[in-house]
């Protein structure tokens, strides 16, 4: 697969084994993003005005927020 090409794989913070310091900082900002994610879910609602319905619980609210943040009046909001 790499035939002729030498990979030299860093360890990075955070955990993060990459070829280059580009792919290191993509992976980083990924796994930022999904761990942000998974913590904030706990915390919020999302209410859908074409289904009318609330979503409560954190898997639900996860794949709402996947699946549906760019269908108009579905609306992610904070549970404060």
């Amino acid at each position: 697969m790499w035939r002729g090409q030498d990979k030299v794989w860093m360890h990075y913070l955070n955990d993060i084994i990459a070829s280059d310091l580009h792919s290191a900082a993509f992976l980083s900002s990924w796994l930022r993003n999904a761990v942000m994610t998974r913590h904030y879910t706990h915390y919020l609602e999302v209410i859908d005005l074409q289904k009318y319905k609330i979503i409560r619980k954190n898997p639900a609210v996860r794949i709402a927020i996947r699946n549906r943040s760019d269908i108009p009046f579905v609306f992610v909001i904070s549970k404060n």
